[in-house]
């Protein structure tokens, strides 16, 4: 059995040096199991991200751009829901699921005897099938397609007070301070603030406002 299963999966498998343990305890396939329901809720971290990032068109932090796979909203015409994040989502849920009726089924094994092997088998094979095809489809139809918003991504970081950090250095700690109330308050980009106080020129700010430069160069201190 071992030889024919090693050949008709290219894998070295092997024997148990303890068939008695192999019988009672289904450790490893908890494990294995286990790993799985890590990487599901892994994906459903991601799905959930792109569900809020995309959340739109106009009062949502809409960020990102799902392609449209279907005709629209069944109550709004046109609009484009991420119906693959909320697959992936579903099938995820259904793997953690199935991660717990292995767990369960790892537990009940009595003496040298587990005779939950059917179900954990069942399980595992249903968990691995759903989890290739839900991520398989949401790699191509949502991921490979997917866009950013760079108007808004752009009008979110403008009107964001985390800049004046990479201004602290230049105009100082306090002024940095004054400048992000004010563009709270005001509702301003912190550009228009540092310009209307004159704590700056334009093109010196626009230089330490470089985003490029913060995420690859980082902030001058």
């Amino acid at each position: 059995m071992v030889a024919k299963l090693s050949a008709l999966s290219g894998l070295a498998l092997y024997e148990s040096d303890d068939l008695f343990e192999s019988m009672q305890s289904m450790q490893d396939t908890v494990f294995f199991s286990a790993a799985l329901r890590n990487l599901a809720m892994d994906f459903t971290r991601i799905a959930n991200d792109v569900r809020l990032l995309s959340a739109g068109p106009t009062t949502g932090i809409a960020e990102l751009v799902c392609p449209p796979v279907q005709p629209g909203s069944s109550i709004m015409p046109g609009k484009v829901n991420p119906v693959l994040a909320e697959m992936l989502n579903q099938a995820m849920y259904h793997c953690m699921g199935n991660d717990t009726t292995v767990n369960l089924c790892g537990a009940a094994g009595q003496f040298e005897l587990n005779v939950m092997m059917p179900v954990i088998a069942h399980n595992l094979n249903e968990t691995m099938q759903v989890m290739i095809g839900a991520v398989g489809a949401f790699t191509e139809k949502l991921l490979v397609g997917l866009e950013v918003n760079r108007e808004r991504t752009a009008s979110w970081l403008a009107r964001n007070p985390i800049l004046v950090t990479a201004l602290n250095p230049i105009i100082g700690y306090n002024n940095g301070a004054k400048v992000a109330k004010k563009a709270l308050a005001e509702g301003k980009s912190v550009r228009e603030v540092v310009l209307e106080l004159g704590l700056m020129d334009a093109d010196e700010l626009d230089a330490a406002l470089d985003v490029l430069m913060m995420t690859e160069g980082g902030i001058r201190g």
